[in-house]
């Protein structure tokens, strides 16, 4: 694992310490990576959106009905 050296505001420092006194999470690392997990999977999820949002404008319509597609997003939602 690299280790790298970041600076915080002094709002955003006192909540990542608030978290870990809150016995949540051991350390500020292993928050800040759970943040940058969760902003990944968040894009994942952004991306697959906005993919199908292009191919609706390119065709014009979907054949999917409302219920399909409530359930692909779900699955996606769900991992």
């Amino acid at each position: 694992m690299s280790r790298q050296s970041i600076s915080f505001t002094e709002p955003n420092d006192k909540w990542l310490k608030a978290q870990v006194n809150g016995k949540e999470y051991s350390s500020k690392s292993e928050l800040v990576n759970d943040l940058i997990r969760q902003a990944r999977k968040q894009q994942i999820q952004i991306d697959w959106v906005r993919e199908k949002l292009n191919n609706a404008e390119k065709s014009g319509f979907t054949n999917d009905t409302k219920n399909e597609i409530l359930a692909q997003s779900k699955s996606l939602l769900n991992g």
